[in-house]
């Protein structure tokens, strides 16, 4: 028995990076898989891999600031897998900006898109989880959820709300056995961090000093974050709810 079979999830920003990794593993798992994203192409690609594990994948097309197409996804998942039971709120932007620096169109942008789209699709799947007796939301947030750092004003500001979202719907839902949980990652590596280092000498060395900032001495790996995101959507976690989980490599705990 898998630690994940019977599960129906759905996992936003599910075709690259942390979200290609959750919908890996939780196929692995025994899972069942939509992978909702705004490109076609890497849905398609990840759909592929998942079926290739000898699990069902699902590609769905979604702008996740949109409500109507919430909607519309939610129920077409629903329908098609008979059920849903599980949420990845995972998909995110980031913002190299201070407040006085970053324009008001780009702080929408971060907030709609880090907290406003996770907002729309909890509530969203409520009515389907209610249907399957219970439910799991597992949000990854950001370290920068729990702590600071210079020039990401916005950025902190989105994920802060994101955790303070999952513990606030953790309270008003756990009588309907619908679980919230938080995972708060460091720097991972994926194609999103990758923009942030150029590929030249003086990146290299930013990059170095960036990892050096890290206890274990090392960016996070996707499959890291992965991981912890089973955990909490299998019933290995049941009697957790409201948590915000730092996997960091160390850093919070200074």
């Amino acid at each position: 028995m898998t630690r994940l079979s019977g599960k129906k999830a759905l996992v936003t920003g599910g075709g690259t990076g942390i979200g290609r990794a959750i919908s890996l593993a939780f196929a692995r798992e025994g899972a069942k898989i939509a992978a909702l994203g705004r490109r076609p192409e890497p849905l398609l690609a990840v759909v592929k891999e998942i079926e290739g594990l000898g699990a069902e994948g699902l590609a769905v097309v979604c702008d996740i600031t949109r409500t109507g197409e919430i909607r519309r996804t939610v129920d077409h998942v629903e329908q098609a897998f008979g059920q849903l039971n599980v949420l990845v709120n995972n998909a995110g932007v980031l913002s190299v900006s201070t407040a006085e620096s970053i324009s008001e169109a780009d702080w929408d942008r971060v907030i709609e898109t880090n907290l406003k789209g996770p907002f729309l699709l909890s509530r969203a799947v409520l009515p389907a989880f209610r249907r399957a007796g219970g439910g799991v939301i597992v949000n990854v947030a950001s370290v920068l959820g729990l702590v600071a750092m210079k020039d990401r004003a916005a950025y902190c500001a989105s994920k802060g709300g994101l955790v303070l979202l999952t513990k606030a719907m953790a309270l008003d839902h756990a009588h309907e056995r619908i679980r919230v949980n938080c995972v708060c990652p460091a720097i991972v590596e994926t194609e999103l961090v990758r923009e942030l280092f150029a590929q030249t000498a003086p990146g290299q060395k930013a990059r170095d000093a960036r990892a050096a900032t890290l206890p274990v001495g090392r960016f996070g790996q996707p499959q890291d974050v992965a991981e912890l995101a089973v955990f909490l959507a299998s019933d290995e976690s049941s009697w957790m709810t409201g948590t915000a989980i730092p996997v960091d490599g160390g850093l919070s705990a200074y």
